[in-house]
């Protein structure tokens, strides 16, 4: 028995998973060192297999230039489409990182061997808990298929027309906007607690309150922490819907394609 393999239908499936291997190298976590390399190939070679049927009617490359320019772009779309993921899932860690600043925290900075970079207590936690609630809720299967979508908005062989700038700008003010807004209560108590004891120590200095102000603050962040996490799930929700409709924009499908 032989087995043959039509060129058009081989070339789209592998130039799809250009697209998916490049925004899997660039998104959280599938960008840590903790999924291996082949897993990565292997993920996005089974996801270009479930895509490529849908892109049978689709305009394939015929030279050599025309192929690796090709190629270029898909890994070009897929790494736009991953940065603006990214960027939007890091919003919840910069406000564990913000916390860990107006807490007292920031000084026990930690280096994280996945990320290979230096990263804060909560904003390290945040991560974390951003990525299992991602994962429980099914919010991953949500994104990757928001990733498959884009390749019925923006064909292979087709060139996105989106207005870069303008979307890097959209994407790093609800980066700025979402972190503030899930660290801001904790951040005006922490600045009230911090006022109030600046007062007590200047109208009752014998109180010695500085060798109280950080034990104080620290019991402080966690007590606020705590009351905190409920409100993770509803913004993690607002990101992930966020970065479908930014994946959609790139794609060409508009704002209302999300």
């Amino acid at each position: 028995m032989t087995l043959t393999v039509a060129g058009e239908p081989l070339l789209a499936f592998l130039l799809a998973s250009v697209r998916i291997v490049a925004w899997l190298a660039i998104v959280p976590p599938f960008s840590t060192r903790s999924v291996p390399a082949m897993a990565k190939v292997v993920l996005s070679l089974g996801l270009a297999f479930a895509v490529a049927p849908s892109l049978a009617r689709s305009t394939m490359p015929t030279g050599t230039f025309e192929l690796a320019a090709t190629a270029l772009t898909q890994a070009a779309v897929g790494l736009g489409m991953g940065f603006v993921t990214m960027l939007l899932f890091a919003a919840i860690g910069a406000a564990g990182s913000l916390v860990d600043v107006f807490g007292g925290f920031a000084v026990a900075q930690i280096f994280d061997p996945l990320s290979m970079n230096m990263n804060t207590v909560f904003g390290k936690f945040h991560q974390l808990l951003a990525t299992m609630l991602l994962f429980a809720s099914g919010g991953h299967l949500l994104v990757i298929g928001g990733l498959l979508k884009t390749f019925h908005f923006l064909p292979i062989g087709e060139t996105p027309d989106v207005d870069g700038p303008g979307l890097l700008t959209t994407a790093f003010s609800m980066f700025f906007v979402t972190a503030v807004q899930i660290a801001l209560p904790l951040i005006a108590v922490l600045f009230i607690a911090d006022v109030g004891l600046a007062l007590l120590t200047k109208v009752a200095p014998q109180m010695q309150a500085i060798n109280v102000m950080f034990p104080a603050k620290i019991g402080l962040t966690l007590v606020l922490l705590g009351l905190s996490f409920p409100v993770l799930p509803e913004a993690l929700d607002r990101l992930v819907d966020l970065a479908l409709e930014a994946m959609a924009t790139i794609a060409g499908a508009g704002a209302g394609a999300g």
